[in-house]
């Protein structure tokens, strides 16, 4: 699978949006955005009108790039909210957010959504006390997330826990940070996610 080798700021740049891909430095000033808010390269600043095909690209991209998925993950994500109850946008968007290592960086156990998909494959989280090593796993109401014992016990985890206490949880989630686990108290909805996307250019995009 093809990975994104450049720095992570520029995607940010690239879509005028922040995605928080570099954890908590996107919330102070050293973040690039605030300092540069345009595009990257010679042409940057160019304000361009964005129509048609190419809006609909920049949604698809800016939402893809929030849950760190590749084009070809991303595309089998919609096919299947496609064949499910309801309206495609609405049902790919609460999948996305459903995905595990997008759950582990809202309850506060990674730095940012990359970090927690480094911590499932390297067995670092448990699903129900049981070890899931599947960052796009889909969490279900009830499910109960929590570190390993001996991460729980690791000096770095506990700093990252500990930064991240005064962190806004979602309200279809639910954290104990004294058993430094979380629970999914239901599912989410279309206004739980706040990421500013339109995703209705996302379904003209791929039903073209």
């Amino acid at each position: 699978m093809a990975r994104y080798q450049k720095p992570d700021c520029r995607l940010c740049r690239t879509e005028r949006t922040k995605l928080f891909l570099k954890g908590n430095k996107c919330l102070t000033d050293k973040c690039p955005l605030e300092r540069r808010p345009f595009a990257p390269g010679q042409h940057g600043r160019m304000r361009k009108r964005v129509l048609g095909y190419a809006l609909q690209l920049r949604e698809k991209q800016k939402l893809k790039r929030y849950y760190g998925m590749s084009e070809r993950q991303f595309r089998l994500f919609f096919k299947r909210a496609e064949k499910q109850k309801g309206v495609t946008g609405e049902n790919l968007l609460v999948m996305l957010e459903r995905r595990l290592d997008n759950v582990v960086y809202l309850l506060g156990l990674a730095l940012s959504r990359s970090h927690a998909r480094q911590m499932i494959t390297h067995g670092h989280i448990k699903v129900n006390e049981r070890k899931v090593t599947i960052p796009s796993y889909l969490v279900k109401e009830g499910d109960v997330i929590s570190l390993k014992e001996k991460t729980a016990q690791n000096e770095n985890f506990q700093a990252i826990v500990e930064a991240n206490k005064n962190r806004t949880v979602p309200g279809w989630l639910q954290v104990d940070w004294d058993n430094l686990q979380g629970r999914v108290v239901s599912m989410p909805t279309r206004q739980d996610i706040t990421i500013p996307v339109e995703e209705h250019l996302v379904v003209e995009l791929y039903s073209k």
